[in-house]
């Protein structure tokens, strides 16, 4: 593996990597509920369940995001 990708697979499990991963997922966010307020207005009941379903996956990966950071900061005595 070169230093590169060695250096781009150690970003992803950092603070900075998981910060933003979280911001993404904020901006992720705001299109699904975007999309779901689109949805409501046009009674697409595809559309909606569509948004549903993103919103699920959203807020799974805040999830798995946050045990993350849980993670890292046991590490740390002052975090808690």
């Amino acid at each position: 593996m070169s230093a590169t990708a060695n250096k781009a697979k150690n970003f992803k499990k950092s603070k900075k990597g998981l910060y933003l991963s979280l911001g993404s997922t904020a901006f992720g966010a705001i299109s699904v509920a975007k999309q779901a307020k689109l949805a409501r207005s046009d009674g697409d009941t595809l559309r909606l369940i569509d948004a549903a379903v993103s919103a699920a996956a959203i807020v799974t990966g805040l999830a798995i995001i946050y045990r993350e950071l849980k993670r890292l900061g046991d590490d740390d005595v002052l975090l808690g």
